[in-house]
């Protein structure tokens, strides 16, 4: 029997939020790294819907203010290509 998994508020939200914006279920299994068909059944039973035909999310802010340094939209576009790409921010301590 396979083993019972503990999905987190944080993990439904995402998968709602991600949901929403038009991912796909492989792109959440992989942002989730879980499997498809198990991200595909946890989003039927937490109501995760695709957006409206023809939907187009609102263009993002451009009075924003800057992402902190190691964001992971920002540190994936820098790296996106390189050998570094999938590679977490290096942290640096003190």
């Amino acid at each position: 029997m396979p083993k019972k998994l503990d999905w987190t508020e944080a993990q439904d939200t995402k998968i709602k939020r991600m949901r929403a914006e038009g991912a796909t279920w492989d792109g959440i299994a992989e942002a989730l790294q879980f499997t498809r068909w198990t991200v595909i059944e946890r989003g039927r039973r937490i109501g995760a819907r695709p957006p409206p035909p023809g939907f187009t999310p609102p263009p993002e802010d451009p009075n924003r203010d800057a992402l902190p340094a190691g964001h992971k939209r920002s540190w994936d576009a820098l790296v996106r290509g390189s050998c570094l790409e999938g590679a977490p921010y290096p942290a640096t301590v003190d």
